[in-house]
């Protein structure tokens, strides 16, 4: 199938890359012309069955499909920026920093497909589109797709069972925090296996709780649907207990609903067509 790699400049100054999709036959049969894809942790426009999967179904549907890099793409990566390489990807990227990826992604797509725009991310990926909504609405879309989000809960983890091995990885992260070593590399387990920054650890997991979805899902300004695996669910401290926690919010936020994918795993292995048939279904007519 033809796509089109494309490009687009963030506010902040850095070149991200994508690949754009358009459907064979005019006319969406969804509430949106298009949807901007978007990877989890270490993740990238090129690397996702599960995205190609999706791509393929939304395709048949009308709908456009934009699946773009965000700064923090692959485990490293060199940005171009006005002022030469910026060294980013998953080790060394701040998550807040996505407000200005999903920001220059979506104005990019409304100039190509239509005003009609959805997010739809994944892991990582779901909790950026959530947050990057919720704490600037004006970056709008008219619904939103999160596809597993880890509940990034230091209170949470710290109560796991996996509770002693994640605090002795996060005081290491702080002791070279305060030894003045932030960008000191960390070869970590918890909440997932990864290499990142020791200063990165300790913003993105800390206590504030800053990147805990649950504290802030309730805040999109739009149509949400929150989707999880159901073996996820019992194997992984990010992810235990979140369909209570999704279903005392969906009581008070008339615009979210959520649904758990009964055998499927963090990747919707095996599991993929009834995830992407929710999916699809929810978008014919969003919340």
């Amino acid at each position: 199938m033809l796509v089109d790699l494309v490009q687009t400049t963030t506010r902040d100054g850095l070149r991200l890359d994508g690949i754009f999709q358009s459907p064979a036959a005019s006319g969406s049969s969804l509430a949106v012309d298009s949807l901007c894809l978007v990877h989890g942790t270490g993740g990238s426009f090129y690397s996702s069955t599960l995205f190609d999967a999706f791509a393929e179904r939304l395709l048949t549907l009308g709908c456009a499909v934009l699946r773009v890099n965000t700064r923090g793409h692959d485990l490293m990566n060199t940005a171009a920026t006005p002022q030469g390489g910026r060294r980013q990807g998953a080790a060394y990227e701040i998550v807040d920093d996505c407000r200005h990826d999903l920001a220059a992604w979506l104005e990019w797509l409304r100039r190509r497909a239509g005003p009609r725009v959805g997010l739809l991310g994944h892991s990582l990926g779901a909790v950026k589109c959530l947050y990057a909504l919720a704490r600037e609405p004006a970056i709008a879309a008219d619904c939103v797709v999160a596809l597993s989000p880890p509940r990034l809960s230091f209170s949470w983890f710290c109560s796991s069972p996996e509770g002693p091995q994640f605090q002795e990885t996060f005081a290491l992260a702080q002791r070279h925090v305060a030894a003045g070593q932030p960008a000191t590399l960390l070869e970590v387990r918890l909440p997932l296996p990864c290499v990142m920054t020791a200063g990165g650890y300790v913003e993105k997991y800390g206590p504030a709780g800053r990147y805990n979805y649950l504290r802030f899902a309730g805040e999109t300004p739009c149509p949400t649907l929150i989707t999880l695996g159901g073996v996820e669910v019992e194997d992984n401290m990010a992810f235990r207990g979140a369909p209570d926690e999704l279903s005392a919010l969906v009581t008070r936020h008339g615009r979210m609903r959520t649904t758990v994918v009964a055998g499927a795993d963090h990747f919707y292995s095996g599991a993929r067509g009834e995830v992407i048939a929710r999916v699809t279904d929810w978008l014919r007519q969003p919340a």
